[in-house]
């Protein structure tokens, strides 16, 4: 009984230990834009789930445990749960004690079904350990593995917003994947600052499109698809305000469907679908969320296996293409 104890207050102690503290997710702390109460509930409350999967993670015996806790979570905001519990994981792997299998054993779970946040959430772990750990981290799909550095651009402009965002700062010989290519790997991460900036101009339409407008050419058409996939996957806005982001978006329409896609995709494989979501999906790709992800699966097929382009860069333009001249 005393052991049984002891390991479970060692457990509670790698929690406290491990998670971060509630209140980075203050939208007043971060210094983020804060549109109306509604909005900012909504977003806060994102933060908060997702540092609660972080903390389940760190807190559980095995991944399998950390399950019991997500699956309580509401539909909602179980996605941002896993994603953390992926963090949480992935942090885990890259401590120089204890399992360094922790993510991969959390995908032969429930996180299977959230596969595209448990990369995510590995990325966001990218961000908070040394380089040199970077070769433990596990991901092994190649196409998906491009969303860690989703993960990692969403982090670093959440936590690091006036380098990231309002600097524009950019990495053009950024180290991941080893086998690159590197050029491409700023884009992936320019997707997530764009993902990140739903979150730092507090839904707010205006707001988040000014900044990306901000930005040289060359870097919104990622940026606004990084915007569409929150727009559609964390919502906070109603379709007025949808309507005006698809127009704001202008010649970038395309990648504002294809970033809305994925989302939509990563909600159905989750089997997570709310009414933000089939609003979003409907206003940015003009077609549900069940047919968003079916048009994200076709774009899968028979990819190419080196060239260029990785596959994920041609994934994402075959998904754009099929909304280039629609409304």
């Amino acid at each position: 009984m005393f052991g049984g104890e002891l390991t479970h207050a060692l457990r509670a102690l790698r929690r406290r230990i491990l998670t971060p503290n509630a209140s980075a997710t203050k939208l007043s702390v971060r210094g983020f834009h804060i549109k109306n109460q509604d909005a900012q509930e909504v977003l806060e409350r994102i933060g908060r789930t997702f540092l609660d999967g972080y903390g389940h993670a760190a807190e559980a015996a095995s991944p399998r445990d950390a399950e019991l806790g997500l699956e309580r979570i509401a539909t909602r905001y179980r996605g941002f749960a896993y994603e953390g519990a992926a963090m949480g994981f992935a942090v885990r792997d890259g401590l120089p004690v204890g399992r360094r299998d922790n993510v991969k054993r959390f995908l032969q779970g429930r996180a299977d079904a959230h596969i595209y946040m448990v990369y995510v959430g590995v990325g966001w772990a990218m961000a908070r350990l040394p380089r040199f750990r970077w070769s433990g981290l596990y991901a092994p799909d190649p196409l998906l593995r491009w969303l860690v550095l989703d993960g990692y651009g969403f982090h670093q402009a959440y936590f690091r917003t006036g380098q990231y965002v309002h600097a524009q700062f950019r990495d053009d010989a950024f180290p991941w994947p080893p086998e690159g290519p590197r050029r491409y790997a700023s884009q992936v991460i320019d997707q997530g600052i764009g993902r990140a900036m739903w979150f730092v101009g507090g839904t707010d339409i205006d707001q988040v499109t000014a900044m990306i407008e901000k930005f040289p050419e060359s870097r919104r058409a990622d940026l606004y698809s990084g915007a569409a996939l929150a727009a559609v996957y964390a919502g906070g806005v109603d379709r007025g305000e949808l309507e005006a982001f698809r127009e704001r978006a202008g010649e970038y329409r395309p990648q504002v469907a294809q970033g809305a896609a994925f989302g939509a995709a990563a909600r159905e494989r989750a089997g997570l679908v709310v009414p933000h979501n089939e609003l979003g999906t409907e206003v940015l790709c003009g077609m549900t969320v069940t047919e968003a992800a079916a048009l994200c699966d076709r774009a899968r097929r028979d990819l190419p296996d080196g060239g260029e382009q990785p596959a994920f860069a041609v994934w994402r333009q075959r998904i754009a293409h099929e909304f280039v001249g629609s409304r």
